[in-house]
């Protein structure tokens, strides 16, 4: 069967029990809202491809459970991911406080250069807000990694939020795959510059 895409990005949305991250999923995933969700056990995924550059995407999002007794399941799911997002609710004070610990087992469980992006979701609730802009985006900075409020019930930036982690995670390997094509470039002048010398020291062996 014919692949329908060109890269495959694995993402992954952790934080808090309760903050929203099946809200924002869905509505990135179905562009839909549900007030209704249980909490999620263990974990669960969706895929939406989206299209960048001329490129086809195929993103696998994993929603993981915030509460403390899957961590062990959930930890094993950070290893392969490309783009982590990290959430936590403005009304909710202390989800904003646990994202230091977030990025701590990011730190420990997933690789060195994998994207990270923080949302403050449920920015529809302005009345109930107990976090300011201002000091999630001070975060963001603190941990050299991009910020927006989101609000998945109002649809509000879930889906730039996506775009942006995936375009970053894009550009990170495109600039990778550069670096590769230029030292295979290297190595081949390297060659043929050696190659006319080599070649009458070579003899052939039966072993």
């Amino acid at each position: 069967m014919a692949k329908t895409y060109d890269y495959l990005f694995k993402l992954l949305l952790i934080g808090d029990s309760g903050v929203g991250k099946t809200c924002v999923l869905f509505r990135f995933s179905e562009d839909a809202f549900n007030s209704t969700f249980i909490s999620t056990i263990g974990i669960d995924f969706k895929i939406r491809t989206i299209e960048l550059e001329g490129k086809k995407i195929k993103l696998q999002i994993w929603d993981t459970a915030g509460q403390e007794r899957f961590r062990t399941i959930t930890t094993a799911y950070y290893r392969g991911a490309m783009g982590i997002m990290l959430v936590y609710d403005i009304t909710n004070d202390k989800s904003f406080e646990n994202i230091k610990n977030w990025i701590r087992n990011i730190e420990e469980h997933a690789s060195s250069d994998v994207e990270k992006m923080i949302l403050g979701n449920k920015c529809d609730m302005n009345d109930r807000r107990q976090v300011s802009k201002d000091k999630g985006e001070q975060l963001a900075i603190s941990f050299g990694v991009k910020f927006m409020e989101t609000s998945a019930k109002a649809s509000i930036n879930v889906e730039e939020a996506f775009l942006t982690l995936a375009r970053d995670i894009k550009a990170k390997m495109d600039r990778k795959l550069d670096a590769t094509g230029q030292n295979n470039k290297n190595q081949g002048q390297q060659l043929k510059k050696s190659d006319g010398k080599k070649r009458s020291g070579w003899k052939c062996q039966i072993l």
